[in-house]
């Protein structure tokens, strides 16, 4: 079925529009809010005359205004696709590109992309991999902090206005239950936002003070990132609304898991996860991260749920939009649910896999992997891929790391995130006192011990790049004249793992993975 477009977009859709060759047929992409022509080179973005209340384009002035907003924000991510806002007038019964007259409407002009360059497309064609997604994990960290913040942009992150955005959710999505949303899951979503808000409020308080309310994306999910000249762009943000957009960082973060999730990827989802909050040390910001992601996916159902009202959309379009809104309302209903957490403590000398096990028992749990050399620079102050000094291997750092990696541990786990702490856990007391904490507060403890034969640690040690570890051969000498053994109140939660070997085999003949396979 055909479905009828407003004259200018007629008109845009003919190659005689444009003042430079195209591709024909020239493809229309349109959205709830908008009209994207692409025509080879260059894409053309067309606000549609729309008043949703979160966000008006209904005048042309706002079209105008929001359309110089959008080209000024995507300069942060995406400078090289935002080119300029361009005029269109009205001359006669016929419309021209860049006029020199009254203008009729503004267009948006950005340099043109391979569609199957979006995370979307590679995702969906097999060719997203974990390496892209860690690589977005350092991107967006990067960019959260060029990011503007101040006093106004903070005060977004009150309780009561980020409680506003999310109950505006709420009350635009009354109409559709019965339809793709159920009473239940309504009511058991919000009740579960409603008591975040009521029993919280310190967290927030946290957030402002630490600086982690900014200037963001606002809508990061995989159909606004992609892979352009081997760079890793985040374009398309939030430029309609300031409450979307002066938010917390991860509100951003939620996005991109949310999505991930939703296409059924959790492992890449825990790999920009737990990419992004080592890069940036944010690991208390994982508190809010549930509350996030259920209003992420709310969102994105509220937004398939309006396709459901569009004249414009056709019949087959608004049903398969009526089940990927039901799947996303069930997506934000189920993040509400209660997990348990879990304790998990690494344990070897330098080289003998400790990391790469972990990043593969993290995927597969879906747990939050944090690494000792991490939290260490973090604490120095220097950047993760800086080479620390002898300073920050004094015995008193050292017991800083370990006291944080342990204050994090208790502290995720206590709220439903699975946990690998990542360090040699060579002394006995280190690891005493994490089982204390976890028998204290009730958290299953297990231990993964990983062992390989001199010679290899050495040349693993020898070949290492690009790693944020700073170990040498050198020190294998000390670390085992200084390794203590497990005590037999040690020894039942101890799984030791040859890592020459696969590890699938020896995790799944463990509890660890009996679950999660």
């Amino acid at each position: 079925m055909a479905v009828s477009v407003p004259a200018i977009i007629q008109q845009m859709l003919q190659p005689g529009f444009y003042p430079h060759a195209v591709r024909s047929p020239i493809q229309l992409i349109q959205t709830h809010i908008s009209y994207v022509l692409l025509t080879g080179d260059f894409a053309y973005k067309v606000k549609k005359p729309v008043n949703f209340g979160f966000l008006d384009f209904s005048s042309l002035e706002k079209r105008q205004h929001f359309c110089h907003e959008e080209l000024r924000l995507n300069q942060r991510g995406a400078s090289q696709l935002y080119l300029e806002v361009l005029p269109v007038t009205l001359v006669g019964d016929e419309y021209q590109l860049g006029g020199t007259g009254e203008a009729v409407e503004y267009v948006l002009k950005m340099r043109q992309f391979p569609q199957e360059a979006l995370f979307s497309s590679m995702f969906e064609q097999g060719k997203l991999t974990e390496a892209h997604i860690e690589e977005l994990g350092r991107v967006v960290a990067q960019y959260h902090a060029n990011t503007e913040t101040n006093d106004y942009i903070k005060s977004f992150g009150e309780v009561p206005q980020v409680r506003a955005a999310i109950d505006e959710n709420y009350e635009q999505t009354m109409k559709y239950i019965g339809g793709p949303q159920t009473q239940a899951h309504f009511e058991e979503t919000k009740a579960y936002t409603d008591r975040f808000f009521a029993e919280r409020p310190e967290l927030f308080a946290s957030r402002i003070e630490n600086n982690h309310i900014r200037e963001c994306h606002g809508d990061l999910h995989l159909r606004n990132i992609c892979l352009w000249q081997d760079k890793t762009l985040v374009f398309d943000c939030i430029e309609f609304n300031e409450p979307f957009r002066f938010v917390d960082v991860m509100y951003d973060v939620a996005f991109t898991v949310m999505d991930l999730e939703a296409r059924h990827s959790k492992d890449l989802g825990n790999a920009f996860l737990n990419t992004y909050v080592e890069q940036t040390g944010d690991w208390e910001g994982l508190q809010v991260l549930p509350l996030y992601l259920s209003r992420q996916a709310y969102v994105r159902a509220k937004v398939g749920s309006f396709l459901l009202d569009d004249p414009g959309i056709p019949s087959d379009e608004k049903e398969e939009a009526a089940k990927t809104a039901a799947a996303y309302y069930k997506q934000a209903w189920d993040y509400t649910k209660p997990r348990e957490g879990q304790l998990i403590l690494m344990s070897g000398l330098s080289g003998s896999g400790k990391s790469t096990t972990a990043r593969y028992l993290a995927r597969k749990l879906g747990a939050i992997h944090v690494r000792s050399d991490a939290v260490r620079k973090h604490l120095g102050g220097i950047p993760l891929s800086e080479r620390g000094g002898d300073d920050l291997y004094t015995a008193e750092m050292t017991q800083k790391t370990y006291a944080r990696l342990l204050d994090l541990g208790i502290l995720l786990a206590n709220i439903g995130f699975p946990v690998i702490l990542d360090a040699k856990y060579d002394r006995q007391a280190l690891r005493e006192q994490a089982l204390a904490l976890a028998t204290e507060h009730q958290l299953p403890f297990d231990i993964i011990h990983c062992t390989a034969p001199l010679e290899v640690l050495k040349q693993r040690l020898e070949n290492r790049t690009g790693d944020i570890a700073d170990a040498t051969a050198d020190l294998l000498a000390s670390q085992t004249a200084q390794a203590e053994a497990f005590t037999e109140k040690e020894k039942p939660r101890v799984k030791i793992l040859d890592t020459t070997q696969p590890l699938d085999a020896q995790l799944k003949e463990t509890k660890l993975l009996r679950n999660n396979s």
